[in-house]
């Protein structure tokens, strides 16, 4: 947990980089517009469309992309038709990995991924090869300096989580069930914390711990699959030391 976890906060740490190109921004529009198609464009009615949303705001969206993603998913102005589906695939050391996709062209897509995977020391898998090895959940990080442990590990359980986990150097990790990570989330901001990492995602059951060479093989990978537009979301179970992920990403 503790390399998925710093992982995902680093990842959130680069989004402001990534807004800025275009990239973080086409796959949110990517995602507003698939829940909204099939959840309709009323942020009420549709809890899928609501948590893009915020996500949205959290990366400084302007209002009228969100907007016109919501009306191309409703059919009120045209747009793409992209196609929900997920591979599985291992990485060095043998990690278990699960992507979700978002494309208007499968056969492109598995293409690149797979010259992806093959690249850094991976393969792709068939379906239901991993993704017994993760459990669907929500994941809500909280900075530790000048927090006070016993008390927001009581505020957290308080409001709603399943569990609390400090085994990150820099964050506390708020786990909570799929359809309790809004109001926890929220019961937290009332409480004037600030995450910084926040979403519903796929937490390992079990990690593989890497070091060295296939540590930072595991992280180009990681990097590689992320940067492809039809890659929403890379999830895996690896376990790298904090020291050893500063050292491949400087």
């Amino acid at each position: 947990m503790s390399g998925h976890s710093k992982w995902a906060t680093t990842k959130h740490k680069k989004a402001a980089v990534d807004a800025k190109r275009g990239k973080i921004f086409t796959k949110i529009i990517r995602e507003i517009t698939v829940a909204a198609k099939i959840g309709g464009g009323d942020l009420d009615g549709n809890p899928r469309l609501r948590m893009i949303i915020a996500k949205a705001k959290e990366v400084n969206m302007p209002a009228d992309n969100m907007k016109r993603a919501i009306q191309k998913g409703t059919g009120e102005l045209p747009g793409v038709n992209y196609e929900e589906t997920s591979y599985e695939g291992y990485g060095p050391g043998g990690v278990a990995i699960l992507l979700d996709i978002l494309t208007d062209n499968k056969n492109r897509t598995v293409s690149e991924v797979r010259h992806t995977f093959n690249k850094h020391g991976g393969n792709m898998a068939e379906t239901g090869a991993v993704s017994w090895v993760f459990d669907r959940k929500g994941m809500i990080s909280l900075p530790k300096e000048g927090a006070d442990e016993e008390a927001l590990m009581t505020l957290a359980l308080e409001v709603g989580a399943e569990d609390f986990l400090s085994e990150d150097a820099e964050n506390f990790d708020v786990i909570t069930e799929p359809h309790d990570f809004e109001a926890v989330k929220k019961a937290l901001l009332d409480a004037g914390l600030t995450p910084t990492f926040s979403e519903v995602t796929f937490l390992p059951q079990t990690t593989v711990h890497l070091q060295d060479r296939q540590a930072a093989q595991m992280i180009r990978l990681m990097e590689g699959l992320e940067d492809n537009d039809d890659v929403q979301n890379v999830y895996a179970n690896f376990d790298i030391s904090d020291e050893e992920m500063e050292k491949i990403l400087s």
